[in-house]
């Protein structure tokens, strides 16, 4: 009775596969992203961590050169 109210659909047609596989291919290289940009981002956190570690109460009144 629902097949018949909303119509018959058979399987994907080949525009709704293509646009399937454009999507998935879409999701992979953004999944590949957040991964390169993690790692980016890890490798800065700890930069920063190490600069900060060497920061000192007396390097921080030190007169700026000019």
């Amino acid at each position: 009775m629902a097949k018949a109210l909303i119509g018959y659909v058979g399987g994907p047609t080949s525009d709704q596969l293509r646009e399937t596989a454009r999507l998935r291919q879409r999701i992979a290289d953004l999944e590949s992203t957040v991964l390169r940009l993690k790692i980016e981002n890890d490798g800065l956190l700890k930069t920063l961590a190490e600069r900060v570690d060497h920061v000192t109460a007396d390097s921080l009144l030190e007169p700026l050169s000019r």
